[in-house]
C-alpha cells in the first residue's frame, strides 16, 4: 500500500470565498493569459489552479497511474492564518467541510489533515476538535511560520497540547519567508526559501522548548526536512557551543531531530540516502507535493523504489509509518 502524505487540494468553495474575502490579506483570484485560474498575493503569483487541484476523478486517475492507493489531503498557499481572525476561521471551515465531503464520499482514496486559523488559540482548538471529532480528520497541517510568528510562540501551546492529547501528527508545510526581499528574484522562495523555512521552524520547535514541553507531539516535516539531515552535525555543534541553544532543552539537539518524521518530497537519491542514514526508515514518510508544478507524483514512488535499502524499509516509508501515526490499520 502507498499513501501520499504530502499533496494539496483547493476546494472550489474555498476559491469562491477567496474571491470575496481574499483582498483583506492582499489575495486575489485571477485568470492568466491562458485562461487558467491563479491565486495572487500582493501582485505575486502564488498558485496556478490546475484540474487535479479540485477534481477528485483526475486525482484518482493520476494516483492509479503512479501507484498510489491513498492521499491525505491538505491545503497549500495561501494559508488562512494570514487573514483577519474571523475571515481565517471562515475560510478554514469552508476548506475542511469540502475536503471532509470528498473523504466521506471516497474513504478508500482520501483522508485529511485539518486547516486551522492559528492566530486565535480558542478558535484554533475549537476548529481542530470539530475536524477530528466530527469530520474524522487524521491530523493537522501548519505552516513554518504563522503570518511571520515562529512555531515556538506560546500562543500555539493550546493547539500543541490538544494535538498531544489526540496523539495525531502535525504536518509542517513551508510558507513564504518573512524576509521576502532576499528571495525576490529567480523564484528563490520555492527553490531555497521554503527549505530554509523548514530548517528554522524545526530548530525553533527544538530550542524553543516545544519538544521538551510536549514530548508526545508528532511532527511530519515537509521536503525531507529542508536541509536538516545534511546539517544535523552542525546543529549539534552549535548546541554544544552556544549556551542559548541549551536553555530550553535537556538533551542533545540531534536527539530531538530524530523525534521528527520527514516526508520524502526530494526525489534525489543522495539526499534520500542521507536522511535514511541519519534517521532510519522508521522516520520517513512518502510524499509527492502533487499537483504543484515542482511536485512529482510518479517520481515520488520511483525514487524510493530505486533506493538500495531492504524492501521492508520501503514498505515502512510507503505506508506503515503513517498508518502507525494515525492509528489506522492497513
Amino acid at each position: 500500500m502507498r499513501i501520499d502524505v504530502h499533496n494539496h487540494f483547493y476546494p472550489t468553495g474555498f476559491l469562491k470565498q477567496l474571491e470575496k474575502d481574499g483582498p483583506a490579506a492582499g489575495v486575489t483570484v485571477e485568470t492568466d493569459e491562458w485562461g487558467r485560474q491563479i491565486i495572487v498575493q500582493h501582485g505575486n503569483r502564488l498558485v496556478t489552479i490546475t484540474p487535479p487541484m479540485n477534481n477528485v476523478n483526475k486525482r484518482i486517475e493520476d494516483m492509479d497511474k503512479s501507484g498510489f492507493d491513498m492521499q491525505i489531503l491538505t491545503l497549500s498557499a495561501p494559508s488562512v492564518d494570514i487573514f483577519p481572525v474571523e475571515i481565517g476561521e471562515t475560510l478554514a471551515k469552508v476548506v475542511n467541510d469540502e475536503i471532509a465531503r470528498n473523504c466521506q464520499e471516497d474513504p478508500d482514496h482520501f483522508m485529511a489533515f485539518a486547516t486551522l486559523p492559528f492566530i486565535d488559540p480558542d478558535r484554533t482548538v475549537k476548529e481542530l476538535e470539530r475536524c477530528i471529532d466530527a469530520l474524522g480528520f487524521k491530523g493537522a497541517c501548519m505552516g513554518t511560520n504563522i503570518n511571520g510568528m515562529g512555531l515556538d510562540d506560546q500562543i500555539l501551546y493550546p493547539f500543541y497540547e490538544r494535538m498531544a492529547d489526540y496523539d495525531l501528527p502535525i504536518h509542517i508545510h513551508p510558507r513564504a519567508p518573512a524576509d521576502k526581499e532576499t528571495y525576490k528574484d529567480y523564484r528563490l522562495v520555492p527553490m531555497i526559501g521554503f527549505e530554509m523555512e523548514l530548517c528554522i521552524a524545526v530548530i525553533r520547535l527544538i530550542m524553543g522548548g516545544v519538544m521538551e514541553r510536549f514530548p508526545n507531539l508528532k511532527f511530519i516535516v515537509s521536503h525531507l526536512g529542508g536541509a536538516l539531515p545534511y546539517l544535523a552535525e552542525r546543529i549539534q555543534n552549535c548546541y554544544e557551543a552556544y549556551p542559548e541553544c541549551q536553555e530550553n532543552i535537556s538533551r542533545p539537539a540531534k536527539d530531538y531531530l530524530k523525534r521528527f518524521y520527514y516526508d520524502t518530497v526530494s526525489f534525489f537519491e543522495p539526499a534520500l540516502m542521507c536522511a535514511y542514514s541519519f534517521l532510519g526508515a522508521r522516520r520517513l514518510i512518502l510524499g509527492s507535493d502533487y499537483p504543484h508544478v515542482i511536485g512529482d507524483i510518479r517520481e515520488a514512488v520511483t525514487s524510493i523504489e530505486h533506493l538500495d535499502i531492504p524492501q521492508t524499509d520501503k514498505e515502512m516509508i510507503y505506508s506503515a509509518n503513517i498508518l502507525r501515526l494515525i492509528h489506522k490499520d492497513n
